[in-house]
């Protein structure tokens, strides 16, 4: 695992251990009601768009892009479903990332998308933090656990994005009641991108589906920088594609979005 990563997880050990979760009062949770992400994704190649979870990303390790308060990460949303988005991802991992459960929950008010939350989720008090409609989960992070922590999430009302880099980590996912499946194209190890990764796990997420009689939907992740690069994951069988670090680097969110929209013709 790379330094960074294992960086992250320190620090989030540590957070949690020290401030332990940041709890939100009883009432931001009244009245929650999870927004379809299948459907989204359903309606836009329906409507001949390449389904785009467009993400709202302070920094990536060793690069920061921008700063975003809760107010300027509200506005890019807003800027990312008015260009066709079906969903925004907001990163709350407050060191490297520099996101914050208050850029998500200032997300969640601004825009009517499913709102993805990514973040490091390593124990099941973060669960209790925050309410989103889907929730991150890194098969190798959580390893043994991922099972459990796909269950709890349900349990708590949101769908999991269970995110995998290689076999292994896809053979463990599908083992678990998770109906998405991210493919992150970013080595662990190196964190070097090669979208290949997305041609060899999705072609296998379909042929278990087959097999099996079952339905994942399948996101790639990482590493999508051109339509090209979103036409060649579409065309080795994904459903949506999650792009943050292209939108962050843009002069118009809005227009950069709209761009990898319409790259695609589905119909």
């Amino acid at each position: 695992m790379h330094a960074s990563i294992l960086h992250i997880l320190n620090t989030t050990k540590t957070r949690i251990r020290t401030f332990g979760p940041q709890i939100y009062p009883e009432s931001t949770k009244a009245g929650f009601e999870k927004r379809d992400f299948f459907s989204a994704v359903a309606d836009a190649k329906a409507d001949g768009r390449v389904p785009v979870i467009a993400e709202v990303k302070p920094a990536s390790p060793g690069k920061t892009f921008r700063d975003i308060t809760p107010a300027t990460a509200a506005e890019l949303a807003w800027e990312m479903e008015e260009a066709g988005a079906v969903a925004v991802s907001v990163l709350t991992e407050p060191g490297v990332f520099r996101g914050s459960l208050e850029n998500l929950d200032a997300v969640r008010k601004k825009v009517c998308l499913p709102v993805l939350r990514k973040d490091f989720i390593i124990d099941r008090a973060q669960l209790e933090e925050t309410e989103s409609d889907l929730v991150l989960l890194i098969a190798g992070i959580l390893g043994g656990e991922l099972g459990s922590f796909v269950e709890l999430a349900l349990e708590k009302g949101f769908e999991p994005l269970v995110e995998v880099h290689d076999r292994k980590e896809l053979d463990s996912a599908l083992e678990t009641d998770a109906r998405v499946i991210g493919i992150n194209n970013r080595d662990f190890e190196t964190l070097k991108i090669k979208l290949g990764t997305t041609e060899e796990l999705a072609s296998l997420i379909r042929e278990y589906d087959l097999d099996h009689g079952t339905k994942h939907l399948i996101i790639s992740e990482s590493g999508m920088n051109s339509t090209g690069d979103v036409r060649r994951v579409i065309q080795a069988g994904v459903d949506a594609v999650l792009i943050g670090s292209a939108l962050m680097e843009s002069a118009s969110v809005f227009d950069k979005t709209r761009e990898f929209v319409q790259s695609v013709c589905w119909r």
